[in-house]
């Protein structure tokens, strides 16, 4: 009797704290019991299923609305100003009467402080050049090139002309491909003949240009330097061969008796380029110095070309003094590449715009590693260069400008 009294009051006790449990369950969704200690073989916990009317009374989540944005969020653009310890020489290429020479004007190039137009950072004090190219005698040129040269071809000093005042050459560059043995073999006299009469038909500096043989080459220079006395023009180019020759030091006596600039020429190699500028260092002061460190045309290499430009002016501007020189593109490399010039498919066409174009994304390339002189030979190509560095240039050292760069126009 005494256990069935029992059974009723345990019965009773689960159907009052029932609807407890419920009634927490539909205000919290969970029950958490503290300091409850249940003794048992075994237990048994029966919740009924939530009616319908129950469910009903859960409120669903709300809706998130999202606002649509009207404009660009404003946020602060700080430029990564970096401070680079090292300095790009500066060269100064011709002389006036003045100093001694000829020319109606000079050019500088070179005096960086920070990679190629990082106008955020410093100022570019010079900026880079067109050189345009000129050769001593007749020379096989793609049609698009000879349209606009055939009147002069073979006369280098009417050549020249044209390139400055039709082309608006910053300076020219003559080729003396004539003394190469295996041409003509001309010799020495004959081209300092040749360069002294490009020096009185233009008043802008001038390059001499080789034929890549280092034994001629370096017996043209010597004559070529003594002729050109006091014009400051650059001789291109120096090589590790004349070098190896035994030959080196007589071409950098006769350029620093006659007060020329040298143009190092290395092919793709930063170990050689500094290698040869140490031979120079005992023969020239270093503000006679400009590096060649090859140009590779778009297509053929470019971007090694772009990639041991980078380097060597990065490395310059850290502090690598061996490298702070100024440098040069022979950028009608570009037209070795047969896509500038051969007759190709429809979608290639039309063939008369496709050289300049091949020769004027392989300068940009370069001008955006911090080559500081390019040698060009299109009237296009060069305008279009000439174009961009004008453009570049004519912006203001922006490290205080206030823009909108969202909005702003050029």
């Amino acid at each position: 009797m005494a256990n069935n009294n029992r059974n009723q009051e345990d019965k009773g006790a689960s159907i009052k704290l029932g609807p407890k449990i419920l009634d927490l369950l539909r205000k919290i969704g969970e029950i958490e019991l503290e300091n409850v200690e249940i003794n048992a073989e075994e237990i048994e916990i029966w919740i009924p299923t939530l009616s319908p009317t129950i469910l009903q009374q859960v409120p669903p989540s709300p809706e998130i609305v999202r606002e649509k944005p009207m404009g660009i969020l404003e946020a602060e653009f700080k430029p990564p100003i970096q401070a680079h310890s090292g300095k790009i020489l500066e060269v100064k290429l011709g002389a006036t009467k003045l100093e001694g020479g000829s020319r109606g004007k000079t050019v500088t190039i070179g005096g960086e402080r920070s990679p190629a137009f990082y106008l955020f950072e410093e100022a570019q004090p010079n900026p880079p050049i067109v050189s345009v190219d000129v050769f001593d005698t007749e020379v096989s040129l793609p049609k698009s090139i000879r349209m606009h040269v055939q009147e002069v071809l073979g006369d280098p000093s009417a050549w020249a002309k044209l390139a400055v005042d039709k082309f608006n050459a910053d300076a020219v560059t003559v080729h003396l491909v004539s003394t190469d043995p295996l041409i003509k073999n001309a010799s020495a006299r004959d081209a300092a003949r040749t360069i002294e009469q490009v020096l009185q038909a233009v008043d802008v500096p001038i390059i001499v240009g080789g034929c890549g043989d280092p034994k001629k080459d370096a017996e043209v220079f010597q004559k070529v330097s003594e002729v050109a006395a006091k014009e400051r023009v650059m001789l291109s180019s120096l090589t590790p061969d004349m070098a190896e020759a035994g030959i080196l030091g007589d071409v950098c006596k006769a350029a620093k008796d006659n007060g020329h600039v040298v143009l190092a020429f290395t092919a793709l190699d930063l170990n050689r380029a500094k290698e040869l500028n140490r031979r120079l260092y005992e023969f020239l002061p270093k503000e006679s110095i400009v590096m060649d460190l090859t140009t590779a045309a778009l297509g053929y290499g470019l971007e090694y070309s772009f990639s041991i430009h980078e380097r060597a002016r990065l490395a310059a501007l850290a502090g690598d003094t061996e490298l702070q020189h100024p440098t040069l593109s022979g950028t009608t490399n570009a037209w070795a590449a047969r896509e500038a010039w051969m007759k190709m498919g429809a979608e290639w066409e039309p063939r008369e715009l496709r050289g300049p174009i091949w020769e004027t994304v392989t300068a940009l390339v370069l001008l955006l590693a911090g080559v500081d002189v390019f040698m060009m030979m299109h009237p296009a190509a060069i305008r279009t260069v000439k174009d961009v560095v004008k453009n570049l240039s004519s912006l203001s050292y922006a490290r205080h400008m206030d823009a909108d760069w969202i909005s702003i126009r050029t």
